[in-house]
């Protein structure tokens, strides 16, 4: 029998979302979550797709751990006869959030591998650690496995060193690896494939821009398959507005927090990442609740909007310059996908560099991937829902079969 089934984990610092795909149609076999690890009111929740899908199932109490929750997972998938110890899984496939220079490619993880992955956590200090327990929990359960990591930071590694390089001294920058990674990297190579794919095109024959807006957002451009430019940097807090991170700031507002208003390096570090972007502005990030404040006419609620849509626009136009030619433009995740006024208005004004939306089809709900512009518009504006899980699966399988 010839194994064809890639299990796909992202392990957070208190949760492990999880899906198992066979790569032979890319169909999902069993999706599900565990959340809230470590606490008293722990929760699985786990959906099996096969035979046409089956009762979701959910169980609350403590789960102590990433060993305890992983090992709960494995019973939740043997209950279904797609057990962790099956000759049909091929591979467990991780998410990896930074993967620095050394790893430009989906990686068999060996020892070597993850102590490198942990010489990388200083840089990425709440992703990173979570990642690891995730892998070493999996290694126990299945060490005759391959393991794949896929990191996020992988697709962005083919910008040139004039866009990852940032403009400090370079003794200092290279000692402490100080450069712009990017993230989000599984969804702009996935989108930006599926974008040429709509187009009838070869990845390599089209210039994409990308924009990711989720609760983190991030913008790409891409040129034939491969990113030249992206909005996140050293962190995921660089670039555009999100709903919690401040995005682009002048590094100095940093200095005058700490010498003027006294706070600490942490103070300021949670102030950026955690209160600021949409819900600073506005006490909310989800756009969803933004947009019926503003029809309420909550001025707090207008002003984030336009900020945040002010900082799409500059970043549709720069990634323009930075590729020069663009074949299309698309809008992918939460916001993305759903947010037909935010489409709208990122594009509203550039009809100068052929970028325009149809009303009907952008106010249109589907979930599949569409084009929005108008017939023959000189540019493609592209709706391309996110599949991270899928791409992982299928670097996975690539790299082990």
């Amino acid at each position: 029998m010839t194994a064809t089934r890639v299990l796909v984990l992202n392990s957070g610092s208190s949760s492990v979302k999880y899906q198992l795909l066979d790569m032979r149609d890319s169909s999902r076999l069993a999706v599900g979550l565990v959340e809230r690890i470590g606490e008293a009111t722990s929760r699985l929740v786990h959906t099996p797709l096969t035979g046409g899908g089956g009762e979701r199932r959910e169980r609350s109490g403590p789960i102590a751990d990433h060993d305890a929750a992983l090992k709960a997972v494995a019973d939740e998938l043997a209950h279904d006869g797609l057990g962790l110890d099956s000759p049909e899984l091929a591979a467990i496939g991780h998410r990896v959030v930074h993967g620095g220079l050394r790893f430009s490619a989906p990686t068999v993880i060996t020892d070597e591998v993850l102590a490198e992955v942990e010489r990388l956590v200083p840089v990425a200090p709440l992703h990173n650690p979570a990642n690891i327990t995730g892998i070493r929990t999996a290694r126990a359960l299945r060490p005759d496995l391959p393991q794949v990591a896929v990191f996020d930071t992988a697709f962005h590694t083919t910008m040139p060193e004039a866009a990852a390089r940032y403009a400090i001294d370079v003794e200092t920058a290279d000692a402490h690896r100080i450069r712009r990674y990017g993230f989000h990297g599984t969804s702009h190579a996935y989108v930006s494939r599926a974008t040429a794919r709509l187009l009838g095109k070869d990845p390599s024959e089209v210039n994409v821009i990308v924009l990711h807006l989720g609760n983190g957002a991030s913008a790409s451009a891409v040129a034939g398959g491969r990113c030249v430019e992206t909005s996140m940097g050293l962190t995921p807090l660089e670039g555009l507005v999100m709903g919690t991170r401040s995005g682009d700031i002048d590094p100095a507002v940093t200095f005058h927090l700490k010498r003027v208003a006294g706070m600490s390096t942490d103070e300021i570090d949670a102030l950026l990442n955690k209160k600021s972007g949409l819900v600073g502005l506005c006490g909310d990030n989800d756009m969803r609740e933004i947009r019926r404040r503003m029809e309420e006419g909550d001025e707090r609620a207008r002003l984030a909007f336009d900020i945040y849509v002010h900082r799409l626009k500059k970043y549709i136009g720069a990634y323009y310059a930075v590729l020069g030619r663009v074949d299309a433009l698309a809008f992918t995740a939460g916001v993305g996908e759903n947010s037909a006024p935010v489409r709208e208005a990122a594009i509203a004004g550039l009809e100068g560099l052929g970028l325009a939306v149809d009303p009907e089809p952008n106010a249109a709900r589907s979930g599949e991937a569409r084009l929005i512009s108008p017939a023959g518009a000189p540019v493609a504006v592209a709706v391309v829902p996110t599949d991270e899980e899928l791409e992982i699966a299928r670097q996975t399988f690539e790299l082990v079969k």
